[in-house]
């Protein structure tokens, strides 16, 4: 329970009550033809006091055993009893003081369990609001609470998921990046060093982006340029690359290591499978209200499947729906029968 919860409940308790007795003082008197005096004023107090005593002592029931926390089906029937023996017991409360001071505003004698059933018809019309305004209350607080620890959980989760799934991409971008440099170091020393250079940048590059959960399309395409000038120099002549890039678009944000993990998948899966080597092109543009990225590479799918079910691919997916939700797309497929084009959509915010 929050701190001011105590505090809060209080004030709700004696403003409410003492609201109460302003209404019963200015309006009764005038409808019994009874004029306020002492004997008035004590009694009113006395119906007020009595409430605030019986209904915090209910409170502590429905605290004490949970019935709040409990569906209203099983609550429910709890509830009628509980606010019955509440209206009984302001009634024996209120009808012991009466008579002990001698402040009744009832003529004539009434026997014991007839004023008993009158006073406590009387306490129900305090009592039944009260505790449907309680109980409402705190069913409202409950759900806005679970709202709110709901969306707090699917925030972990999804931050888990993106930490996870850039745990898998480093590694396996570095894994990749460490072969093309292998097969340099007997072959041509000099491109090596040039080639550890390359990785150098993209490593450091890469370790900066892992702060952010988007980084700028243009600091991802810095990327891709090194690592694509690292693959040249293991590929030479059999990789060709293009760009075809609207400068508007540089600063959109985009998920960080996803167009190289793109890019990646164009060489390992298209140009190295290629004999005469091939192009990749990237291209970045608006379309409509999505900011359209096309990666289009020499080669062909596996088996003709549209699917992609590669790590890259399917981390591709994920990120973009943790991200960005519905709204944005991904699609993979052959375009021709010697050409494979993976188009990224992700939705432009206009507010800004």
């Amino acid at each position: 329970m929050p701190k001011n919860a105590s505090g809060y409940y209080w004030w709700c308790q004696i403003g409410g009550w003492g609201f109460l007795f302003l209404v019963m003082l200015l309006f009764l008197p005038a409808i019994n033809n009874e004029p306020i005096n002492g004997r008035v004023i004590i009694h009113f107090g006395l119906m007020v006091l009595s409430g605030i005593l019986a209904t915090h002592l209910f409170r502590e029931v429905l605290r004490r055993y949970r019935w709040l926390q409990s569906p209203i089906e099983k609550t429910f029937p709890k509830l009628l009893l509980g606010v019955l023996l509440t209206c009984i017991a302001d009634s024996l409360i209120r009808m012991g003081v009466i008579d002990a001071l001698h402040i009744s505003l009832t003529k004539g004698k009434i026997d014991f369990m007839t004023r008993l059933i009158v006073t406590t018809f009387e306490s129900g019309f305090f009592i039944v609001p009260w505790t449907l305004i309680y109980y409402f209350y705190h069913y409202i607080d409950k759900s806005r609470n679970q709202q709110l620890d709901t969306l707090k959980l699917e925030a972990v989760v999804k931050e888990l998921e993106l930490k996870t799934i850039k745990s898998h991409i480093n590694p396996h971008f570095i894994f990749n990046a460490l072969n093309s440099i292998r097969a340099l170091v007997d072959e041509n020393p000099a491109r090596a060093r040039t080639a550890i250079t390359e990785l150098s940048n993209i490593l450091r590059s890469s370790m900066q982006a892992e702060k952010q959960e988007t980084v700028t399309f243009e600091k991802e395409l810095n990327i891709v340029k090194d690592y694509l000038a690292l693959e040249h120099i293991r590929f030479e002549d059999r990789l060709r690359v293009e760009y075809e890039i609207d400068e508007d678009t540089l600063d959109q944000p985009i998920p960080p290591m996803m167009l190289q993990t793109l890019v990646e998948n164009a060489i390992k899966h298209g140009i190295s499978k290629q004999l005469n080597g091939g192009i990749v092109k990237i291209v970045s543009d608006f379309k409509d209200d999505y900011h359209e990225m096309v990666i289009q590479n020499t080669g062909s799918l596996n088996g003709g499947s549209l699917n992609g079910d590669g790590f890259g691919l399917s981390s591709t997916r994920n990120r973009l729906q943790l991200l960005f939700g519905k709204k944005a797309n991904f699609d993979i497929r052959e375009v021709s029968g010697h050409l494979v084009q993976a188009v990224v959509l992700i939705p432009v915010d206009l507010s800004k």
